[in-house]
């Protein structure tokens, strides 16, 4: 079915059909476009939540909880999920509102047919053809006009000769004139038939047929892009399944056990339970003082004031009253009132002792670095008033200044002090500072295990049974180190050692030595000679077997 055969005089309706088509395309076109608007500010606030909740911290102090990994987990892939929202409407810009707003200026274009220049030509023909025909109707009738007066004057006796001639002179005039306009409305009238013909035989058909293919055409395009609309979201089915499986498999890999695994390789402290108090018998100096008269159990020659066995400093018995406590003695008793001070973490393990003697010396050089900032601006401002007395008294500045660097040194030497006690701890339970914690030219240690060195002659010696020890009260308050260690296993030597460093131990290849404390993972396993001589010999240089069951060994932080 043709609208050029079907609609030839309905040009007007077929205008206004094109138009709204044209109306039509464009506003889903500006659906589209709110569409891909909301997909676009979706994926940006979805990138929006991931980074606020992603963990800002290092990757060293991240949480190593599956808990949290699989979080970390859920939260990058929501942001793949967002960069496939983007992708949608990416797909959507392009290959459906762009296409449709190119087509909808080529349709406008298109539209401007020759369908209203056409209409435009026959009307042009049809005012022409008529102004024609009103011409030859008005020259008819004066014709008529100027024939009815010549004969009136031809039969009248009284006219003269001239009236009568003027009036015939008039009347061939308007004849003359009148055939003329015949003429041209005849003219006029067989071309305004033949447009009229080519207007509704050739133009309209041809013109309508095209108006008819341009609105088809728009009705293809308009399904078309309800398809890419479509598709533009069924692309990305996959990958945001996929997204949503690694979501699934994140939440799979949660598991309680190696959290609750984690929690206490983090905190655990490394010493045993305490054991039993043993009993201390104080009534052997009571029975030695009291009266012969006094009932006693005592044995007679106890009471004749024969001297008591002197408890053995070496035997373990007589140093239980050193370690009653978990982590060593109590808190030595500091202040006015006596209570006990715990600003240097004596109460809690070494391994956590240290970490919060760490985290106080941070927290002091974070002060100490404000108070140098506040000291360099008041110098500044000092130099500022000296140049321009008139902004200010360089003298008020002087007891700010006075004050700030007070305070940095107080900050000093309570950084010094922590830095101390923090390096005493590390050498004391045999974390040697070259090798795990290297120290810096101010005195401090970092955690830094990349500067680590696993070569003998780096390694500090422990102190030797023959060199006296700077200060033999240091660490009597918490630990007590005479008590030999207890043998863990024993090692054969693969190689010669010679041992030329302090604290390193001399073996001979095939030499079977014992074992008193294990490699704690910088390369030395500390061993015992059979004649007592201790110190550390390469881990790589001994074969070693430990002992099933051993209930003494002791482990370091």
């Amino acid at each position: 079915m043709s609208w050029g055969t079907e609609l030839w005089d309905q040009f007007e309706n077929l205008d206004k059909h094109t138009q709204w088509g044209i109306d039509f395309l464009e506003r889903y076109a500006k659906f589209v476009k709110e569409r891909l608007d909301i997909e676009q500010n979706y994926a940006k606030q979805l990138r929006n939540l991931v980074k606020k909740y992603c963990p800002k911290r290092a990757k060293d102090e991240e949480p190593r909880f599956t808990s949290c990994l699989s979080f970390n987990s859920v939260l990058n892939e929501l942001n793949d999920y967002a960069g496939q929202r983007e992708v949608v409407a990416e797909e959507m810009a392009h290959k459906v509102y762009g296409e449709l707003m190119r087509y909808s200026q080529d349709l406008k274009a298109e539209r401007k047919h020759e369908g209203r220049k056409a209409q435009q030509h026959l009307d042009h023909c049809w005012k022409q053809m008529d102004n024609s025909k009103r011409k030859f109707e008005r020259e008819c009738r004066e014709a008529e006009k100027s024939q009815i007066t010549y004969d009136r004057l031809d039969n009248d006796i009284n006219a003269t000769k001239s009236e009568v001639e003027k009036a015939k002179a008039q009347f061939y005039l308007r004849n003359h004139m009148a055939d003329e306009s015949k003429n041209e409305y005849a003219a006029q009238l067989q071309n305004f038939n033949a447009e009229q013909w080519k207007h509704f035989n050739n133009a309209i058909p041809h013109i309508f047929k095209n108006l008819q293919d341009m609105d088809e055409r728009r009705t293809v395009k308009l399904g078309e892009t309800y398809r890419s609309f479509a598709e533009a979201e069924r692309r990305v089915i996959p990958i945001i399944s996929k997204c949503l499986e690694g979501m699934v498999s994140a939440a799979k890999a949660v598991d309680m056990r190696k959290d609750s695994i984690i929690v206490v390789e983090s905190f655990k402290s490394g010493f045993e339970p305490p054991g039993d108090f043993p009993f201390e018998d104080f009534s052997q100096n009571l029975s030695r003082a009291g009266s012969d008269g006094t009932i006693s159990n005592t044995p007679k020659g106890d009471r004749e004031g024969a001297p008591g066995p002197r408890p053995d400093p070496k035997h373990p018995m007589s140093r239980t009253k050193n370690k009653l406590w978990l982590f060593g003695k109590k808190p030595k008793v500091r202040g006015e009132k006596g209570a006990p001070s715990l600003e240097d973490f004596s109460h809690l393990p070494p391994e956590q002792r240290r970490k919060r003697l760490q985290l106080r010396i941070d927290e002091l050089s974070k002060e100490l670095q404000k108070e140098m900032d506040q000291r360099d601006a008041l110098n500044k401002m000092k130099d500022v008033y000296e140049k321009n007395p008139q902004m200010g008294d360089p003298s008020s500045l002087q007891p700010k200044i006075s004050e700030t660097i007070c305070n940095m040194e107080k900050l000093r030497s309570e950084i010094h002090k922590n830095e101390e006690q923090q390096c005493i701890l590390t050498c004391k339970h045999k974390v040697y500072s070259c090798c795990l914690f290297p120290i810096s030219p101010e005195g401090s240690y970092t955690d830094d295990t990349s500067q680590e060195h696993h070569t003998p002659h780096k390694r500090p010696s422990p102190p030797q049974p023959g060199q006296p020890n700077p200060d033999p009260h240091e660490f009597d308050d918490e630990f007590d180190d005479d008590d030999p260690l207890p043998v863990i296993g024993h090692c054969k030597a693969l190689y010669s050692f010679d041992g030329q460093n302090e604290g390193t131990l001399v073996m001979a290849e095939d030499e079977v030595l014992y074992i008193i404390e294990e490699d704690k993972g910088d390369g030395w396993t500390r061993a015992r000679k059979q004649s007592g001589e201790e110190g550390y010999v390469p881990t790589s240089y001994v074969e070693i077997t430990m002992e099933k069951n051993c209930k003494g060994a002791v482990t370091y932080i």
